[in-house]
C-alpha cells in the first residue's frame, strides 16, 4: 500500500496535479508528446510526470503497437478506481457498502428517504457556500451561480455549457469523474438516484424555479454523465 505522503507529494507539483486532473477530463489514452504539446514542455519533462503519476496508480502505461513496426509505444490514461486519503486509515468505503445494502434490502421506501437526505445536503451545502460568500440567492447574477456551481466539485468536472433559447437558459454539464464509481458496479442504480439527488438540491439552491433532467450516464455505457438545466432568462 503506497503512503498517503508519497500521493500527496507526487500531486502537490501544480503542473503535475493539472496534467491529471486534465487526463481526468478526457478519459482516453496520452502519449509523452500529447502531453508535452498540450502543456509546453519538454517531453523529457512530460515522461517523467507520467512516470510519477504511474507510481501512485492513478494511471495506467500500457505498450501499443504502432503499425508501424518497431517498437511499441507507450500510453498512459487515468484509473477507474482514483486515489483515496484517510488520515489514520479508515475503512469507510466497506462501512458504505454495508450502508448501501442495507438500503437496497429495504426497497424503495429507504431509496426514497435517503434520496431526500441528499438532497438537503445538497441544498445545505450550497446554501453555506453562498453563505461564505455574504450573497443571497437573488443577489447574485446568473455567471456568479453557475461558477459555484462549477466551484462545488472541481475534480468531479461540472463543465457547463450555457445556451439561450428564448425566454430560457439552458445549462449543460458533464461529471467525468463520478465520486461514486467503486459503488457502480454493484449499486448503480441507488448510487446514481443519491448523486442525482445531491445535484439537483445544489441546483434548487442556487435557482428559484428550474428543470432538471438526466440526459447521460456512464451506467448506461456514455463516457460521462450529462444533466441539463432549464432556467427562465430573469434568474
Amino acid at each position: 500500500m503506497l503512503h498517503p505522503l508519497k500521493i500527496t507529494s507526487t500531486l502537490a507539483d501544480e503542473t503535475r496535479y493539472q496534467i491529471y486532473e486534465y487526463m481526468l477530463k478526457h478519459k482516453k489514452n496520452f502519449t509523452v508528446q500529447n502531453i508535452a504539446d498540450e502543456f509546453s514542455i519538454h517531453p523529457n519533462v512530460a515522461r517523467l510526470h507520467l512516470t510519477k503519476l504511474h507510481e501512485i496508480n492513478v494511471i495506467t502505461a500500457d505498450y501499443v503497437k504502432t503499425g508501424k513496426g518497431g517498437r511499441p509505444g507507450r500510453v498512459y490514461k487515468t484509473t477507474e478506481q482514483g486515489v483515496s486519503l484517510t488520515f489514520p486509515k479508515r475503512d469507510e468505503p466497506l462501512l458504505l457498502n454495508w450502508l448501501l445494502q442495507l438500503v437496497d434490502t429495504l426497497g424503495e421506501e429507504a431509496i426514497e428517504k435517503v434520496q431526500e437526505i441528499s438532497y438537503s445536503d445538497g441544498h445545505a451545502m450550497m446554501k453555506t457556500m453562498m453563505l461564505s460568500k455574504e450573497v443571497r440567492s437573488n443577489a447574485q447574477t446568473f455567471d456568479e451561480k453557475i461558477k459555484l456551481l462549477t466551484d462545488s466539485a472541481a475534480m468531479i468536472g461540472y463543465t457547463p455549457v450555457v445556451e439561450q433559447v428564448g425566454n430560457v437558459k439552458k445549462i449543460q454539464f458533464v461529471i467525468y469523474n463520478c465520486p461514486f464509481q467503486n459503488q457502480l458496479p454493484t449499486y448503480s442504480k441507488i448510487s446514481c438516484l443519491l448523486h442525482e439527488s445531491y445535484l439537483r438540491g445544489q441546483v434548487d439552491a442556487l435557482f428559484l424555479s428550474s428543470e432538471f433532467l438526466q440526459i447521460g450516464s456512464m451506467i448506461h455505457e456514455c463516457d460521462v454523465c450529462t444533466y441539463e438545466i432549464t432556467v427562465p432568462n430573469n434568474e
